[in-house]
């Protein structure tokens, strides 16, 4: 079972019992559709070339038990239209409030009443806190717990105009993580703790007014995702897919869904199998149509497994003459391209990269080794006086990142001769 679980201080006269597991009945999966604003529903977007070409992709691949859209699915019942001509009036869909909803009372009435009182919605465990049980819930399915939050919720409301996990919103989550004994679990937002590029073009969009605008409310979500097991968390609001994992989390922005309402970055969606308890049992798979006028969503398709790509051991830092040498250790390696190095000055400024395995033969992995592998590299380039952190991450053979670690270094102190460097500038 993967979820942490962090208090077993019991009084000497009481006994801790164990945690009921939920055992897998049979395999499912879900599909994961965000960003169809605008281009839905019935007259000139019931169309292939929109969010109707999603559905009958997603309907093709096999559309799974449900599917859940974190967030800009204006005007909804349009979304909802579309996906019972396609998918059938029974499929499942579970919502989520995106900006756009938030500033549009109309959709927001019909959101609420979508789940009328908190629990209207099939398997619903837990309604959001007061001022919004409707638009954030948890439910269960199987052997997974699926977590949607509203982050336009300011603790009053459920219709902030900023997206944030305030504090009423936070208590009510690490309430609701902390009372699941599912085997994995899914949470659901609008918009990224850490805003990515593109997968396929490097396309930006959103950085500094996503969940990063506060980055101590950010990181505080981000530690509770980590402590408290959950496998991954899914969002959009930037229109790009990205997959990238966090200090063992996975953030998957699901990119948009608008076919070609939008076509600076391919039109996407994603399935999650989940075959049984293990990590090794649940599959990401994610289809991409590249705007070439055949809507088949099979230009671009990535899958990866949840288990770790890389055994790390150990993660070290020491000084020497005037120097950072880290050093890392691995004890089994699959489907990697090798290791990216970050820097950043203690507890102040932002991550910069200062190798990575393209340029720095000492950073290349040994992808399907299953014996211990040591790494290690020489940082040169440091400011005297200031104590640095290190980040090390891993690049899968399909390009995404996973951040494995951080380590601190020491204060360095200044040395009067010159120092060379083998660091080269991320353009």
């Amino acid at each position: 079972m993967h979820k942490i679980k962090k208090s077993f201080f019991v009084i000497s006269v009481m006994f801790l019992l164990p945690v009921a597991k939920f055992a897998l009945a049979e395999p499912f999966s879900f599909s994961v559709a965000v960003d169809m604003r605008g281009y839905s529903g019935t007259g000139v977007y019931d169309d292939s070339r929109y969010f109707r070409g999603v559905c009958e992709a997603i309907a093709a691949t096999g559309p799974g038990a449900f599917m859940i859209s974190p967030g800009d699915v204006d005007p909804p019942g349009q979304v909802r239209w579309t996906i019972e001509q396609i998918l059938g009036d029974d499929y499942l869909w579970y919502p989520v409030v995106g900006n756009h909803e938030a500033e549009t009372p109309g959709d927001m009435e019909w959101l609420r009443s979508y789940n009328a009182g908190g629990e209207d919605l099939p398997g619903v465990v837990n309604a959001g806190p007061p001022g919004c049980r409707e638009t954030t819930y948890s439910f269960d399915h199987q052997n997974a717990h699926f977590v949607v939050l509203n982050q336009y919720y300011d603790g009053i409301g459920d219709t902030a105009a900023d997206g944030d996990v305030v504090d009423a919103l936070y208590e009510w989550l690490a309430e609701d993580l902390a009372a699941t004994a599912r085997e994995h679990i899914f949470v659901f937002g609008h918009e990224p703790a850490y805003p990515q590029p593109d997968a396929n073009n490097g396309r930006m969009r959103h950085i500094g007014d996503s969940l990063d605008k506060y980055p101590a409310r950010r990181d505080r979500f981000w530690e509770l995702l980590r402590d408290e097991g959950v496998l991954a968390y899914f969002c959009g609001h930037t229109h790009n897919y990205s997959a990238i994992k966090i200090d063992g989390v996975w953030q998957l922005d699901a990119g948009h869904c608008r076919g070609v309402g939008d076509t600076g970055a391919p039109s996407t969606f994603l399935i999650v199998d989940v075959a049984g308890d293990s990590l090794d049992d649940v599959m990401f798979r994610v289809y991409r149509d590249a705007h070439d006028g055949i809507y088949d969503y099979d230009d671009i398709v990535y899958s990866w497994d949840a288990s770790p790509w890389i055994t790390l051991s150990s993660f070290s830092a020491r000084q020497e003459a005037g120097a950072v040498v880290l050093e890392w250790i691995t004890e089994r390696e699959r489907a990697h391209r090798g290791f990216v190095l970050e820097r950043r000055q203690k507890e102040t400024g932002c991550w910069n990269e200062i190798a990575r395995y393209t340029t720095n033969i000492e950073l290349v992995g040994q992808e399907g080794v299953s014996r211990q592998m040591t790494y290690k590299y020489t940082d040169r380039i440091i400011q005297p006086g200031f104590a640095c952190q290190y980040r090390l991450a891993v690049v899968s053979s399909d390009g995404r990142l996973e951040h494995l670690q951080t380590v601190e270094s020491r204060e360095i102190q200044a040395i009067e001769y010159p120092r060379t460097t083998n660091f080269k500038p991320k353009h």
